[in-house]
C-alpha cells in the first residue's frame, strides 16, 4: 500500500520551526508534496531565506517522513519564490498562535 500525499502532510504537521509553537504545515512554509512510490518530494520554504535553523528544520522533515515504514527516499527542496509572509499561516495556525 502506497503512502499518500495527505498522510505526507499529516506527518509535517509533526515538524517544528523550534522558534515559533505551530507546526511547519499550518505556518504555510509547505508549498508541494509529491508521493511515487517510495519517494517523497517536498518543496518547502522558510520564514526568512537567512534562517540559521534551516538545517534542523529540513533534517527533522527528513526524519519524520522516514518514520513512515512505506517511504525510503526524502527529497526536500527549499524554495523562496514566493517569499514567505504571514498571511500563508492557516486558520488553523492562527488559533494555535492566537492571531486574529
Amino acid at each position: 500500500m502506497s503512502v499518500t500525499a495527505d498522510q505526507v502532510r499529516d506527518k509535517l504537521r509533526e515538524c517544528y520551526d523550534p522558534e515559533i509553537p505551530c507546526n511547519i504545515l499550518d505556518l504555510g512554509l509547505v508549498y508541494d508534496v509529491k508521493v511515487a512510490g517510495n519517494r517523497v518530494e517536498v518543496v518547502m520554504t522558510l520564514t526568512t531565506p537567512s534562517c540559521p535553523l534551516a538545517q534542523q528544520i529540513t533534517g527533522k522533515v527528513r526524519q519524520k517522513l522516514l518514520e513512515l515504514p512505506e517511504i525510503s527516499v526524502v527529497d526536500v527542496r527549499l524554495a523562496f519564490d514566493p517569499l514567505w509572509t504571514p498571511s500563508m499561516i492557516s486558520e488553523e495556525g492562527r488559533r494555535q498562535l492566537q492571531m486574529r
